[in-house]
């Protein structure tokens, strides 16, 4: 690696290989080498994330920049178990941007804020000569308190059970659709939402979480090739399970695009123990972000450390992390 290339932000393979060879390398303690969406810390009673957001165009079908900013990193924080309650919010700005889009952006972080139950507490604005940044970049961190402990993409179990709260590829689609202007006179929309109140309905109801993930860049395939690495398993998944839209099919077969690999921004992975899945199941079918959870597959010892796909023809075959550009700016 000599340059950095738009491949290394695509969450697959080069991304994994740029943060493991620089920033890990550099940064390297306990904490960090945990892998999770977010930091546990102060003893296991907070979860801690930041995250940037460059997404063009800034405003696509379901989404803006602003809501899925806090989105972004609420939804890290209740990947931990964690209830989103403060973030700071940093924005930089391109001069001669219409205070019109901004009011419209600021108004979107507001309500997700209000999901949420979380509030901003602090924050940065830099305004930047026009040509020095592509109209507006926000970064948002956030501290949660865990409400569920021992969450963890290190911890996952033989037999355990696969769960995927959403039909896949939604985000990554629309923004493709958004970016060139191509209609294909469907109802396609970003799946950008707040998910703690989801994962708070689970806790509630007594639901033992193993693992959970948010399938955002390099979506599923991401996901379950990091956990079968992390915790050293194999994860076995069947195709016919996988909730796919039509919309999104049709996107991937006209475009050679796998729906695995795109990205998600209101989709979650979870791994849960065998007995609690039906339970599992039933509770997210109850709630409107996760009305189509599926269970696609579970954990074996056949293939460690490798993700495998059953598919529809009665074969199998490997999942890899994503590799190449993908869709550069997709969050």
């Amino acid at each position: 690696m000599t340059n950095i290339t738009l491949a290394h932000g695509n969450g697959g393979q080069e991304n994994n290989e740029l943060i493991t060879k620089i920033f890990y390398k550099a940064f390297k303690n306990e904490i960090l080498s945990k892998s999770e969406d977010a930091a546990v810390i102060e003893n296991g009673n907070l979860a801690f994330s930041t995250d940037s957001f460059t997404v063009s165009p800034i405003e696509f079908p379901g989404a803006n920049i602003g809501k899925l900013a806090v989105c972004g990193t609420c939804n890290d924080l209740a990947m931990m178990g964690a209830k989103p309650k403060y973030l700071t919010c940093s924005v930089i700005i391109e001069e001669g941007f219409e205070v019109s889009t901004l009011n419209r952006i600021v108004d979107s972080m507001k309500v997700e804020l209000e999901k949420n139950g979380a509030m901003v507490v602090s924050g940065d604005t830099k305004v930047v000569p026009k040509g020095s940044v592509d109209k507006i970049f926000i970064n948002t961190t956030g501290i949660g308190q865990i409400e569920q402990k021992g969450i963890s993409s290190n911890n996952i179990q033989d037999e355990d059970v696969v769960i995927v709260s959403n039909s896949v590829g939604k985000h990554g689609a629309t923004i493709f659709a958004a970016r060139e202007d191509i209609d294909f006179s469907t109802n396609l929309k970003s799946d950008c939402a707040s998910l703690w109140p989801v994962i708070k309905k689970l806790i509630d109801e007594g639901i033992q979480i193993r693992a959970l993930r948010d399938a955002t860049r390099g979506g599923v395939s991401a996901v379950l090739n990091e956990w079968a690495k992390q915790s050293n398993i194999c994860v076995e998944i069947e195709e016919e399970k996988i909730p796919v839209c039509d919309e999104v099919k049709g996107v991937c077969e006209l475009l050679g695009f796998d729906p695995l690999s795109l990205a998600n921004e209101g989709t979650f992975v979870m791994a849960v123990s065998k007995d609690q899945a039906s339970k599992a199941i039933e509770i997210l079918k109850q709630i409107e972000t996760s009305s189509e959870a599926s269970v696609i597959g579970n954990v074996t010892l056949k293939h460690q450390g490798k993700v495998v796909l059953n598919t529809a023809w009665g074969t199998q075959r490997f999942i890899d992390l994503p590799t190449g550009e993908l869709l550069p700016r997709i969050c």
